[in-house]
Order: C-alpha cells, then structure tokens, then sequence
C-alpha cells in the first residue's frame, strides 16, 4: 500500500518561511513527477509547484521567487521550501505524485492527507 505523508505545516507570520515535507512509503517501484497542490477555503484546489523525476522544476506564477520544490529520491521525500509567506497563501497544503508500484500495470496518482498552513499577524 502506497502512503504520502505530509509535515510541516502550521501558523506564521507574513514574511515568514515555512518548510513542508512529503515522504512517500509502501511498495514501490519508481516516483515520478512529484506536486503539491494547495486549496484555500471556497476556491478549488490549484498546483503550486511540480517537480520531475530528474529535478526539473515548475511553479506557479503566484509562488515563483518565493517557493522552492525539491526533492531527494534516496529518501523517496518532496519539500516546498516556502518563503516570503503572504496570507493569501493559506490553504491546506497536499502532496501528490505519479508512482510506478506492483499492485498496478500504469504509473496511478496518489495524493497526501493535507497539511494546513495559515499565514496571519
């Protein structure tokens, strides 16, 4: 079974910098493209930033300058370094990647349970 776990999230100031993880665990056999996607309250769920299996990254207009995705394949984690933090950017955080796993013959989509971010003095 296939898990995305993510971390990091939580309360900070405007200007200030937060640091989120995903770890992806369970049987698999590769990890593809790896996101993290973001949904405020009242609006639908957007990309924020991507990244590809050999580290090629995307971002959002909104977040470029400010958002770094990286990703180690040793440890099979993403990370959304985030900085310069506007209140705006609140929403709940969610991970997702494209996996190559044995319980399927096609590379499926697997997402994370969220992580809540809120930026507010």
């Amino acid at each position: 079974q296939v898990q995305l776990v993510e971390s990091g999230g939580g309360l900070v100031q405007p200007g200030g910098s937060l640091r989120l993880s995903c770890v992806v665990s369970g049987s698999i056999f590769s990890i593809h493209a790896m996101n993290w996607y973001r949904q405020a309250p009242g609006k639908q769920r957007e990309l924020v930033a991507g990244i590809s299996s050999g580290g090629v990254p995307n971002y959002a207009d909104s977040v470029k300058g400010r958002f770094t995705i990286s990703r180690d394949n040793a440890k099979n984690t993403v990370y959304l370094q985030m900085n310069s933090l506007k209140p705006e950017d609140t929403a709940v955080y969610y991970c997702n990647a494209r996996i190559s796993s044995p319980i399927a013959t096609m590379p499926q989509d697997y997402w994370g349970q969220g992580t809540q971010v809120t930026v507010s003095s």
